[in-house]
């Protein structure tokens, strides 16, 4: 078995990326993208400018969007899978909320959809042990656990994701250049079932996401764990005790410079991506007003922004018959390709 390649260099995906977003412009109905979350609670605002928005621009732009609600993986670091009805329900209604459209998206969970689960074990017999140990991705998960032993789950989580790829023959990934190196392991194991059983599976491509890194308003990553996010259906008032809690430095003087002054930048960033301009100028509006104008308009900024989002998400989270209706019809959907798929796989397979 020949050796996994290491994913592309960020440059050389990048230039990909470039002559993707040319060729969906051009014929987005080519396109199949899968992508989706761990229902694991709400999605927040690094969610929403980091994938969700994304996803909404791609659908729009007329790309076959697999949504997947990854009840299984919730399992990978963590014992039981807490409160998971209320988690996957928000889920959706946060990307309806977002604007993802749920009359031609596929929104699915993992747990209704038999076959793609099933694809694991042949997947599983096209890596080794040493390509999975080498992974970077899985490294960084495990150490990030803090657990004292490791789940086969977790550990064969990259060939789980590569079901979750190609049981739709999903030929487009949105992904940050951390996750490169997740994606070759879908890319080699499509490679090598096309190899030795026959042309089954396209190869699927990375689309690099242009999204800025936002951090927590405490500094560190943004995570829903941590408590260090705003959540798309915070409120007003909980958005701006949030914002004021936010770490900023000792300087007067509001500037953009993420090197530098992360936090403060990372606030800057903020306010501009709610209001749709250059962060430079928004940092020069503030000047010399310091830290407490700087959270006003932080605070204002986001709150406008997700006026809209979060009345819709109300709405949403008040059917909840609505909300499993879209769930039911998308496993309906992801059902009937994963069997095709599953069907495929057998014929090439003999079995």
């Amino acid at each position: 078995m020949e050796t996994i390649p290491e994913a592309p260099h960020a440059a050389g995906a990048e230039h990909r990326s470039r002559e993707l977003e040319e060729r969906i412009a051009a014929e987005p109905g080519a396109f199949r993208v899968l992508t989706g979350d761990r229902p694991t609670g709400p999605l927040h605002l690094g969610h929403y400018f980091g994938t969700l928005a994304n996803r909404v621009r791609l659908q729009r732009a007329g790309v076959d969007l697999f949504v997947l609600v990854a009840d299984y993986q919730v399992l990978t670091d963590r014992d039981v899978a807490d409160r998971l009805p209320e988690h996957v329900e928000g889920l959706i209604a946060d990307h309806l909320a977002a604007g993802v459209d749920p009359s031609s998206a596929t929104i699915f969970r993992h747990s209704a959809v038999p076959a793609l689960n099933q694809l694991m074990l042949p997947f599983l017999s096209l890596v080794s042990v040493a390509e999975l140990q080498r992974n970077p991705t899985v490294k960084d998960e495990i150490a990030a656990s803090r657990q004292t032993s490791v789940s086969g789950l977790m550990f064969t989580y990259p060939v789980h994701q590569a079901a979750d790829i190609l049981f739709c023959k999903a030929n487009l990934v949105p992904v940050g250049k951390d996750q490169l190196p997740h994606q070759e392991i879908t890319r080699t194991i499509a490679r090598r079932f096309n190899e030795r059983y026959g042309p089954v599976f396209p190869v699927p491509d990375a689309l690099l996401s242009a999204a800025p890194n936002l951090l927590g308003t405490d500094g560190r990553k943004m995570s829903k764990s941590r408590g260090n996010a705003i959540a798309l259906s915070a409120g007003p008032d909980e958005t701006a005790r949030l914002i004021r809690r936010a770490v900023t430095d000792g300087d007067r003087y509001i500037a953009y410079a993420p090197e530098t002054r992360p936090q403060v930048s990372n606030l800057v960033l903020l306010a501009a991506l709610c209001q749709d301009r250059d962060p430079h100028d928004v940092a020069a509006g503030i000047g010399d007003g310091g830290a407490t104008a700087l959270k006003k308009v932080v605070t204002d900024s986001v709150n406008e922004f997700l006026r809209p989002i979060r009345a819709r998400r109300a709405e949403l989270a008040a059917d909840r018959t609505y909300l499993r209706r879209v769930l039911a019809e998308g496993n309906e959907r992801a059902n009937a390709v994963a069997d095709r798929t599953l069907d495929e796989v057998r014929t090439a397979m003999g079995c």
